[in-house]
C-alpha cells in the first residue's frame, strides 16, 4: 500500500529533477512510459480507459437496484417532494410491512420455493439422462430429435400457448404444481433444451476411456452413468439446477396461465397481483397510484431478496462450476 502511495510522489519528484537538469529526451521517455507504458496495456491511459469502462458498466447495472432500494423506503411526502431524489428523509418500513402482511410473505415464499425447487430438480435429473443419451448412444433419427429439441426452445411460447393450454386442460394439469413438474420430468420444462445441451456438451468432453474401463470391469449402463458420468458432471448439475431454479422462481407468464385458480404461484406474480388489486381501487390517473410506487418497489425487493441470499451462499460453487466446465477430454 505504501508503494502505491509513494509512486505518484516519486514520479513527480523525478520529473522535476529532469526538468531542472534539462534532460528533455529522458523526460519525454519517462512521461511516455508512464502514460502509455511499454506495451500500452501497462500504461496509465489504458488503466484509466479500463476503469472508466468498468465503472460505467457497474453504474448501468447497479442504478436500477439502487433506485429500488432507496425509493422503497420513501414516504408519500418524499415521493411528492421533488427535492428528495435518492436519500429518503427517514427509513419508512411501513412499505415493507404492507407487502409482508398483504401477501402473507412467509407462506408465499414457501410456495414459491416449492414451485421452483421441485421442477428445477426434475429438470436437472431428466436433462442429465437425456443429455447423456444424446452424447453416448447412437439411435435412429438422433439428429432430427436434436433439431426438434432446439426448435422447441427457439419457437416463442406465445405461439404454442393455445395448444399447450388445451393439452394441459385435457390431462387435468391446470391449477396445480403438476403443470410445471410433468414437463420438467419429460425434459420439456422451462428452457429445458438449454439444460440438455449443457449436459450434452459436458458429457461429450468426458473421455470415453473412463467408461470403457468401467465396462471392462463388468459395470452396466446404469452403473456407468451413476458412478462415472454423474460424479464428473457435478459442475454441469450445479449450473443447470441454479439456472432452472432462478427461471422457475421468476416465471410470471406461464405461472399466470397454467396456475390460474391455484393458491400456489410464484412470488413475483403474487406481489404483482397484490399491487394490481390495491391500485384497482383508485381510478386511472389518481395520485394514489403514483404514491403507491414505493410499496411496489418494496415488493420487488422482497421478491429479489431470496435470490440474493441464495447467490451469496452458492457463488463459490457457481463460479467453480463454470470454470470446471472448461475441462477437455479426448
Amino acid at each position: 500500500m505504501r508503494k502505491l502511495v509513494r509512486k505518484p510522489y516519486v514520479f513527480i519528484k523525478d520529473i522535476i529533477e529532469l526538468i531542472k537538469k534539462k534532460e528533455y529526451a529522458q523526460l519525454k521517455v519517462r512521461v511516455k512510459r508512464a502514460f502509455i507504458g511499454m506495451q500500452f496495456t501497462d500504461g496509465l491511459l489504458y488503466k484509466l480507459l479500463v476503469y472508466t469502462l468498468l465503472v460505467s458498466l457497474a453504474y448501468i447495472y447497479l442504478y436500477p437496484v439502487l433506485y429500488m432500494v432507496t425509493n422503497s423506503f420513501m414516504t408519500m411526502s418524499d415521493i411528492i417532494n421533488v427535492a428528495v431524489r435518492w436519500i429518503p428523509s427517514s427509513l419508512n418500513w411501513e412499505n415493507y410491512r404492507l407487502v409482508w402482511t398483504g401477501i402473507n410473505y412467509p407462506r408465499a415464499l414457501l410456495d414459491a420455493l416449492i414451485l421452483a425447487v421441485v421442477p428445477a430438480f426434475s429438470a436437472t435429473v431428466s436433462s442429465a439422462i437425456i443429455g447423456y443419451g444424446f452424447a453416448r448412444y447412437r439411435m435412429p433419427f438422433k439428429r432430427l430429435l436434436m433439431v426438434l429439441m432446439i426448435m422447441s426452445f427457439i419457437i416463442p411460447p406465445q405461439i404454442t400457448m393455445l395448444p399447450t393450454f388445451r393439452m394441459y386442460a385435457n390431462y387435468d394439469l391446470l391449477g396445480s404444481l403438476r403443470a410445471f413438474v410433468y414437463p420438467a420430468i419429460l425434459g420439456q420444462g422451462l428452457n429445458g433444451a438449454i439444460y440438455i445441451l449443457v449436459f450434452y456438451s459436458f458429457f461429450k468432453m468426458i473421455p470415453k476411456s473412463l467408461e470403457e474401463s468401467a465396462q471392462l470391469d463388468g459395470a452396466g449402463p446404469i452403473t456407468v452413468f451413476t458412478k462415472i458420468a454423474l460424479p464428473l458432471a457435478v459442475p454441469a448439475i450445479i449450473i443447470v439446477f441454479l439456472f432452472s431454479f432462478v427461471w422457475y422462481y421468476n416465471e410470471t407468464y406461464l405461472a399466470g396461465l397454467f396456475l390460474r385458480g391455484s393458491e400456489m404461484t410464484t412470488l413475483p406474480l403474487r406481489i404483482e397481483q397484490y399491487i394490481s388489486n390495491f391500485t384497482s381501487i383508485y381510478p386511472e390517473g389518481s395520485p394514489a397510484r403514483e404514491l403507491f410506487q414505493a410499496v411496489r418497489l418494496a415488493g420487488y425487493i422482497l421478491a429479489l431478496l431470496p435470490l440474493l441470499i441464495i447467490y451469496f451462499f452458492t457463488q463459490k460453487y457457481f463460479v467453480e462450476s463454470i470454470d470446471r466446465t472448461g475441462i477437455t477430454g479426448e
